[in-house]
């Protein structure tokens, strides 16, 4: 169900999904196909945007979290990559950071909007924050899983240079070593 909001509750929300509520006959139909597409194209561009733009941090925490006593401040930490490994060292492990946030994020974003409706539909006399807290317990679980691998790989090619340059070669060889369970 729509949430209720600055528009006037549901009927804005169906009015914002079905062209703005400027009386035009076109626009997406609120729950529809398309809507969950577009709500987990969001979510997958908002995640992996904004974790992109964070990398060099994380790679900095990381190593960090693996060597405190060589890495033990953010400037030290950071002057210490780019000496020893260069510039290009900040932004190891960033198509992890894109591609496994993307999909955590649209996984979060679609599958909050779908499991909204659904559990909306069969707990019809349930209150709406039981639902939407339902929904997105439900979401989360799914898109922390759907993050697993790519943070698998990520975390190998941060903290260990010669494992792989990135996702393409770093999936083969966690699968080669440890299976599905890497």
């Amino acid at each position: 169900m729509p949430e209720m909001g600055a528009r006037g509750g549901e009927a804005g929300a169906a009015r914002v999904a079905n062209g703005g509520g400027g009386g035009g006959t076109g626009g997406m139909r609120l729950f529809s196909p398309e809507y969950y597409a577009l709500c987990t194209g969001g979510g997958m561009l908002a995640a992996g945007a904004t974790h992109l733009a964070i990398t060099p941090l994380d790679v900095l925490k990381v190593n960090m979290q693996v060597n405190p006593m060589k890495y033990n401040s953010i400037f030290s930490g950071l002057n210490i990559l780019v000496k020893e490994e260069g510039a290009s060292s900040l932004w190891r492990g960033w198509a992890g950071k894109f591609f496994g946030y993307g999909f955590q994020g649209g996984c979060k974003f679609g599958l909050y909007e779908y499991f909204k409706k659904k559990y909306s539909d069969v707990l019809v006399d349930r209150n709406k924050s039981t639902i939407y807290f339902i929904s997105s317990a439900s979401a989360q679980i799914i898109a922390d899983v759907a993050l697993c691998p790519f943070e698998s790989v990520k975390v190998r090619v941060q903290t260990q240079p010669m494992f792989a340059k990135g996702l393409i070669d770093g999936f083969p060889r966690v699968y080669a070593t440890e299976g599905l369970s890497g």
